[in-house]
């Protein structure tokens, strides 16, 4: 897996100071994309356990009060990301936010996007559609993107979004 940036702090992606990476890597090409640059698998520098080492360092700041995963697409590598979070999961227990240009439900068919999601707390799913842009919206870019509670979700067995507590 490949990674265009880690940012230590990041108050765009999530409630509160937040540590964020992004990924590289993306088939979707949604018009408009904020991220062109991260659509291509060979951008950025390959993931080692010293960036592991890093975010982890980084979560361990009592500043920071989450992590957040975005790209490209995540869910382009949902194994190596598996691993990756269940090595700061062991060390840190800090929300995690993860992005996806893909629907909740879509992501349920696939066991290791499942693996994946399992891990995190809260899902921002589905396509940028540019037609839908809306800057008034909290941590996403289109009104068609849901911000779900994966942890209530999962609980409750019905798809619950996330609300700020």
């Amino acid at each position: 897996m490949r990674y265009g940036q880690i940012r230590q702090y990041d108050v765009a992606n999530g409630p509160g100071i937040r540590t964020s990476f992004f990924v590289t890597g993306c088939r979707h090409h949604c018009p408009d994309c904020f991220n062109l640059d991260y659509q291509d698998f060979q951008a950025g520098q390959v993931w080692t356990p010293r960036e592991t080492a890093q975010v982890i360092a980084y979560l361990q700041d009592p500043i920071t009060t989450g992590l957040t995963i975005l790209g490209g697409e995540p869910f382009e590598h949902s194994r190596a990301l598996k691993e990756i979070l269940e090595d700061i999961r062991a060390q840190v227990q800090k929300n995690i936010w993860i992005y996806s240009g893909f629907f909740y439900e879509d992501l349920l068919k696939d066991p290791d996007a499942q693996a994946l999601l399992d891990l995190c707390d809260v899902l921002v799913d589905g396509p940028f559609i540019k037609d839908l842009k809306d800057l008034s919206l909290s941590f996403r870019g289109s009104s068609n993107q849901r911000i779900i509670d994966l942890k209530k979700t999962s609980l409750q067995g019905d798809l619950v979004l996330w609300t700020r507590e």
